[in-house]
C-alpha cells in the first residue's frame, strides 16, 4: 500500500488504474480505523480494482475545539489496518494540503443538513460538505462508500453528489455493532467501564422501537411518530436518567422530516451524552403488514 500526502501525488498514481479501465472505490475517513471503516474497505476491495483509503480529521466539521482535539489519532497504526483490509493507497494529507492559506470557499447543503446533527453542531456539514466534495474531486473514485451509522450524513452526501452533478456513486454499508449492539465508533473507546455498559441503553431503544412498532394496536399507537418517541424517552429516563439527551427523533428515512403516522419505514436517531461521551445511532424500523 502506498501512502501518500498531497493531491498532485494522489491524481497522478491513479492514473495508471483509470488507463487500465479499474473501477476505483474510495472511503473517506477521519483515522481512528475500526471495524466499521474496515468493512468498507472490505467491500471497496470487493468491487473494485484499486481502492482508496483517506486519512484526514478535518476540522472544518467541528464545532467544539475540545472535541477536535481530543480525536484521537494514530497515522501509523491506521494504515496497518488499511492496508491488512485491503487498501491500495492511503492519502493523509496535512490541513494545509486540503486547506490553503486564504481559503474561503465552501460548500452550504440545504433543507437535510438542518435537523438532528445540524440543529446541534452548526456549520458541522457545511465542513463535511466542503471536505467531501474536495475529496471526492483530488480521488475522482467511481464509488464512495459511506455506513449507514451516520444516517444523516449519508443522505447529505447523496444529495450533494446529486445536485453537483459529481460523477461518483454513493454506496451505502450497515453499521457494524459490537456484540452488545453498541454501533462501533471512534468515541466508545473514550467511555469509562461504566459509561460503556450505560450505553447500552442506546441499541435498547433502538431495539424496542421496532418491537413498539411491531405490537402496536389502536391502544398503545406507537405507530404514530410522536406517540413512538415519547415511549422511547420515558424508557431512557426510566433506564438512563442520568444521560444528556440532545434528540430521539422518529424521522422519515429521506426526507428527515418528523413522521405523524409509520406505514412502512421510519428512521429512529438519537443521540445521548453517556459519561461526558457524545454517541449517536439510528435504525430503520418498519411496520409490519397491516
Amino acid at each position: 500500500m502506498e501512502r501518500l500526502t498531497t493531491a498532485s501525488s494522489v491524481r497522478f498514481r491513479l492514473r495508471e488504474a483509470r488507463k487500465a479501465e479499474q473501477v476505483i472505490g474510495y472511503v473517506p475517513t477521519m483515522g481512528a480505523l475500526h471495524e466499521g471503516h474496515l468493512s468498507l474497505i472490505r467491500q471497496a476491495g470487493s468491487e473494485c480494482g484499486t481502492v482508496v483509503v483517506s486519512v484526514f480529521v478535518n476540522p472544518t466539521q467541528f464545532n467544539d475545539a475540545a472535541d477536535l482535539e481530543a480525536y484521537p489519532r494514530d497515522l501509523a497504526r491506521d494504515a496497518a489496518l488499511a492496508e491488512e483490509a485491503g487498501a491500495d493507497l492511503l492519502f493523509a494529507p496535512e490541513a494545509g494540503e486540503m486547506y490553503p492559506e486564504g481559503f474561503q470557499t465552501h460548500i452550504t447543503p440545504g433543507a437535510l443538513a438542518k435537523p438532528l446533527e445540524g440543529h446541534f453542531r452548526p456549520g458541522h456539514f457545511e465542513g463535511v460538505c466542503t471536505v467531501v466534495a474536495k475529496l471526492l474531486n483530488i480521488v475522482q473514485p467511481d464509488r464512495a462508500y459511506f455506513g449507514e451509522k451516520d444516517w444523516q450524513q449519508l443522505k447529505v452526501v447523496e444529495r450533494m453528489v446529486l445536485d453537483l452533478n459529481l460523477p461518483t456513486a454513493i454506496v451505502s454499508v450497515p453499521t457494524v455493532r459490537e456484540p452488545d449492539g453498541l454501533a462501533m465508533s471512534s468515541r466508545n473507546a473514550r467511555l469509562s467501564p461504566d459509561a460503556r455498559e450505560r450505553a447500552r441503553v442506546i441499541p435498547y431503544l433502538l431495539d424496542t422501537a421496532q418491537e413498539l412498532l411491531e405490537s402496536a394496536t389502536t391502544e398503545t399507537r406507537t405507530d404514530s411518530g410522536p406517540v413512538l418517541r415519547q415511549w422511547l424517552v420515558s424508557l431512557l429516563e426510566s433506564h438512563q436518567p442520568a444521560a444528556q439527551v440532545d434528540y430521539i427523533a422518529v424521522m422519515d428515512p429521506e426526507t428527515l422530516h418528523e413522521i405523524n403516522e409509520i406505514r412502512d419505514r421510519a428512521l429512529v436517531a438519537i443521540a445521548l451524552h453517556i459519561g461526558g461521551v457524545r454517541l449517536i445511532d439510528n435504525r430503520i424500523i418498519t411496520a409490519p403488514p397491516r
